[in-house]
């Protein structure tokens, strides 16, 4: 570690806890407290990666969130974590971190082939390239996917756990610099309940690089910096009123003062010794009354030639090396600004006993209290970095004379003075951190005394301060914060003493964002570094045509990393402004969008994955299924039963031994899961009347009846069948995927919409168990289990129900059938399913009663032409399409939902697709699921697609539904529809409904 410095009052690494870590394989030591991006430096390593277009040698640029650059790989395999940012990843011992882009791969030496072509590159090449030959493009695809990405993804499980915590508050404080510090303080001497979430280890914000090093002479209320900074962590641990979390990150805010942020746990701990029983990390959701935001705000850079290169970084991130982890990121340091901030750093990197080389501004003048301070140092006012030099690592600079005249910076090129250097600080002006403020739809303003974009803070119960109000100076950010704190204060209704505003102190920042260079040809200016945007690349994209930042940003890639343009996004804005002769008010920004940062997707997950990723439910005889060999299939979150298969037999065969048994002998099928609605209510039966879109006014107590909803576009939404228990209470009955989504739908309707009906819904599919008795001998069956009900076709005719006692127990015995053939379905409470099936299959024992799962069940229905929700329906269909215009009441007085959609005049074309029935030319061969029809063996125009398609038992032969354009216009015509082997089937369109089209196996 040669390049760490003596001991210092601000470091916060710990010098008596050594720690070993590997980076690219190689061991390397580092201190506790260290970031991996520090303790790299402190082992001179510079060139931590590579770009991503040009590969080029890229460092460190920054010190925390905004670093486009050093993105890594941490652990192996299943604990690798791609993408992280090494200013963010605490060191700890045994770490293994390795480079995505520098490492010696396949992949990255076959990109670094085309580092000499950087100039072939531009952006936007691939839109005007790969174009021809055409039966080249999937070699291009192939080319450019494997040159696209960083890091590569897991592919293993992740072992560790994730967990959500709901957070509420008075007041959330966004940040613990010392605005946000000061402001949390004044609110919670208020009683309020005070929540404070930071991103970094450590609380105070920029304080450690400028307000905490040895050569500071910052106050804070008449204290040293760091005394006033231990003394404010005290108190505010010591209120019970207020919670501090640190290495939280609060990456969006939505409407209504509700913020996510995201808390590291255990990722600062090694592998080993982080606890399974803890969450990894935790991902708060808070709900504020106030919010204050103290976000701070980001260093910008200057864009010069080769700005790019290791050893090129913001002032304050070298201050960071130096105050908060005693390293020297170099033997040379050159400054070069264009604010006082720079100024500031220079003062205190000499002070830190940095070697000095040059100190660079652009700004004619320089301040005689700097000069003072910076003597013995060569000083350089009115000059600029015109580009830097150097291998793979920054080794000079050149600098040369420069002046702004009538708007423009002119760079005198004839009078060049080569600096030789190993780190240069850049100091381009500050850019206030407005991205959450902007998550809701505001808009930064331009202001040109500060020269950076302010927030603007125009919705209710959010305050910004400190840096990100303007204010510069570390006393200024703390009389704000005590300001923000009572308007808070005010805010929640609270009394408090009034506190007088204070006024940003100005920086003298110079308009400087890009120095002009000598020679416009071959020249890199890099803006955005993560994805290698130069200032080329925008003025090739304005010239194209592109001059809407957001089309600039999507055309060039500007803000597209990781990183979300945080060094880069104002300096694009500011050369496109420049390029088209506009203000940078006229250019504005581009949308900031959540998250803020990088996000773990499990942490978005939370507990809600592996087993508990989807609840599996399970019905009253699943215990029974298993017993029986059941194959399942998930249908709606329920586990179903697929098939039975006896012996050696495979899917095909089971189902073709299932469906004839319900066909010619007798059947049993579990149908528990359909939804159940129960609807009691003086207007329940005008509340179907609305929601179906037949008839309900006269269904009798004892009667079902099939029941259609639309959405309010008039395409099909579900279906069911409706039993009607008394007057004012029905039983519905949903598809099972759609159980939930349809208890949603009434209850919106009800409460938003038709709050004068009074009807009352229960979900009550979990409280029913239901056997459905299946074929020509289930009516016998049905006559020995029940003794209480005459089963009779004239008594209990089709879609009735009858109360009845079951084995002993009592029971809604429904004669429905989705399959065609007599059946009857027994409904009983759920702790009695079990029960119930068992004695079915005992009493159908002697008849051979066969158990089917769904695979049967939708040979069955297709069979006789009954559709289903979500496979022969894609949402853009209607009950016409479907030919189910029998169900469309035309004499109802209240119009039911959709009506008035289907007149629209889209609804009423002839070419619309139609469902209608597919019989293949050769009955063997059996139509692939989703295959497109054409008119023709070779046709393109696609006329329609399969939705359902089977080999039918009991026709012994291939049958299958499709939605034809015009379909049912087209009987008997030939469509042509593709394999997935290439070859082409023939068939014919008829009709759906393939079985028994009288329908007198119904009634047994």
């Amino acid at each position: 570690m040669s390049r760490r410095l003596a001991r210092r009052d601000s470091e916060v690494i710990d010098r008596q806890q050594p720690l070993s870590f590997y980076w690219c394989g190689q061991l390397l030591q580092g201190l506790a407290g260290d970031s991996l991006a520090s303790a790299l430096l402190a082992n001179g390593i510079k060139a931590v990666s590579r770009s991503y277009k040009y590969s080029r040698h890229r460092g460190v640029l920054c010190s925390n969130a905004e670093e486009p650059n050093a993105l890594v790989d941490l652990e192996c395999e299943p604990f690798l974590t791609p993408n992280a940012r090494a200013t963010q990843v605490e060191l700890y011992q045994d770490l293994s971190a390795s480079s995505p882009t520098a490492a010696e791969t396949p992949v990255n030496r076959f990109k670094r082939l085309f580092k000499p072509f950087g100039r072939f590159m531009p952006a936007g090449f691939y839109y005007k390239t790969f174009k021809y030959p055409s039966k080249w493009w999937p070699h291009y695809e192939t080319l450019l996917r494997t040159m696209a990405g960083i890091s590569p993804s897991p592919t293993q499980p992740d072992p560790e756990s994730y967990d959500h915590m709901y957070q509420y508050c008075d007041v959330l404080v966004v940040g613990a610099g010392v605005a946000g510090l000061q402001a949390a303080l004044t609110v919670a001497r208020s009683g309020a309940q005070v929540l404070v979430v930071d991103e970094r280890p450590q609380l105070g914000g920029l304080l450690y690089e400028y307000g905490l090093g040895e050569y500071g002479k910052e106050e804070i209320a008449g204290k040293s910096a760091l005394q006033w900074l231990r003394q404010i962590r005290i108190v505010l641990d010591q209120m019970s009123n207020v919670r501090v979390l640190s290495r939280t990150t609060a990456f969006a805010f939505h409407d209504c003062n509700l913020l996510h942020a995201l808390e590291l746990r255990q990722d600062h701990l090694p592998l080993a010794q982080r606890d399974a029983a803890l969450s990894r990390q935790r991902l708060h959701k808070i709900r504020a009354r106030q919010v204050i935001l103290a976000t701070g705000a980001h260093e910008r850079p200057i864009a010069f030639h080769n700005n790019d290169l290791p050893g090129v970084m913001l002032a304050s991130a070298v201050l960071s090396w130096v105050n908060r982890y005693a390293v020297s990121p170099g033997d040379n340091t050159v400054v070069f600004c264009n604010n006082d901030s720079g100024l500031e750093a220079a003062v205190a990197l000499k002070a830190a006993g940095l070697k000095l080389q040059a100190v660079i501004d652009c700004r004619p003048d320089i301040a005689d209290s700097y000069t003072q301070a910076l003597h013995g140092v060569p000083l350089f006012p009115g000059h600029a970095v015109q580009s830097a030099t150097g291998d793979a690592v920054l080794q000079s600079v050149s600098i040369a004379p420069i002046c702004l005249q009538q708007g423009k910076w002119w760079v005198d090129h004839s009078a060049i003075t080569n600096l030789r250097c190993d780190v240069l600080a850049v100091a381009g002006g500050w850019n206030p951190v407005v991205h959450l403020d902007c998550h809701t739809g505001s808009k930064p303003h331009w202001d040109e005394q500060q020269l950076a974009f302010m927030p603007a803070m125009d919705k209710a119960g959010r305050f910004a301060a400190g840096a990100l109000n303007g204010h510069s100076a570390v006393d200024a950010c703390r009389r704000d914060g005590a300001f923000t704190g009572v308007k808070a204060i005010q805010a929640l209704g609270l009394e408090t003493t009034a506190f007088e505003p204070v006024e940003p102190q100005s920086l003298h920042t110079a308009a400087l964002f890009m120095v002009p260079p000598p020679d416009k040809r071959h020249n890199k200016l890099f803006i955005d570094m993560q994805n290698d945007v130069t200032v080329d690349d925008i003025a090739l994209a304005i010239r194209e045509n592109y001059r809407c930042i957001e089309h600039i940003k999507r055309y060039t890639g500007l803000g597209f990393g990781t990183d979300q343009g945080k060094t880069g996004n104002v300096l694009g804005v500011a050369i496109a402004a420049q390029i088209q002769g506009l203000s940078m008010s006229e250019v504005g920004t581009t949308t900031f969008r959540p998250a803020y940062t990088p996000v773990t997707f499990a942490a978005l997950v939370g507990q809600n994955r592996r087993d508990l990723y989807d609840p599996k439910r399970y019905t009253p005889m699943h215990s029974a299924h298993v017993e029986q060999g059941a194959h399942w299939e998930t249908v709606g979150q329920w586990l179903r039963p697929q098939y039975y298969p006896q012996g050696t037999e495979d899917l095909d065969a089971a189902v073709w031994r299932e469906c004839l048994a319900a066909r010619q002998g007798l059947a049993v099928m579990d149908a528990s899961t359909l939804g159940k609605i129960d609807i009691q209510g003086r207007d329940a039966r005008e509340f179907l009347n609305r929601v179906y879109t037949n008839a309900w006014s006269k269904l009798a107590p004892g009667c079902c009846r099939y029941g259609l909803m639309l959405d309010e576009n008039g395409m099909i939404f579900d279906d069911g069948v409706s039993a009607c228990i008394n007057e004012n209470h029905f039983l519905m009955t949903t598809t099972t995927g759609g159980a939930a989504r349809v208890f949603i739908w009434l209850e919106r309707w009800l409460q938003t919409e038709w709050p004068e009906l009074e009807v009352f819904l229960t979900s009550v599919t979990d409280h029913w168990s239901t056997t459905a008795v299946v074929g020509p001998k289930s009516r016998a069956l049905m006559q020995r289990l029940c003794t209480d009900c005459d089963f009779d076709n004239e008594v209990f005719p089709f879609m009735h129900w009858r109360p009845g006692t079951v084995a002993g127990i009592p029971a809604r015995i429904m004669r429905i059938s989705f399959s065609g053939e007599l059946a009857f379905e027994i409904n009983v409470q759920a702790n009695y399913g079990h029960y119930i099936w068992e004695q079915v299959l005992s009493a159908g024992a002697k008849d051979r009663i066969t158990p089917y799962g769904t695979e049967a069940m939708h040979v069955l229905r297709a069979e006789k032409g009954f559709i289903i929700v979500g496979q022969d329906t894609d949402g853009s269909m209607t009950p016409v399409d479907a030919g189910m215009q029998w169900i469309i009441s035309r004499k109802k007085t209240f119009p039911w939902l959709g009506k008035r959609s289907l007149s629209r005049s889209d609804m009423l074309r002839e070419d619309r697709r139609q469902l209608v029935g597919l019989l293949t030319i050769n009955p063997q061969q059996c139509l692939t699921e989703g295959a497109q029809l054409v008119n023709e063996p070779q046709g393109k125009e696609m006329q329609g697609y399969v939705t359902s398609s089977y080999m039918s038992p009991i026709l012994h032969r291939s049958i299958a539904m499709a939605v034809v354009k015009g379909g049912r216009a087209r009987m008997g015509e030939t469509v042509y529809a593709r394999t997935a082997k290439g070859t082409t089937l023939e068939a014919s369109i008829t009709s759906s409904l393939f079985y028994d089209p009288e329908g007198a196996c119904r009634d047994g």
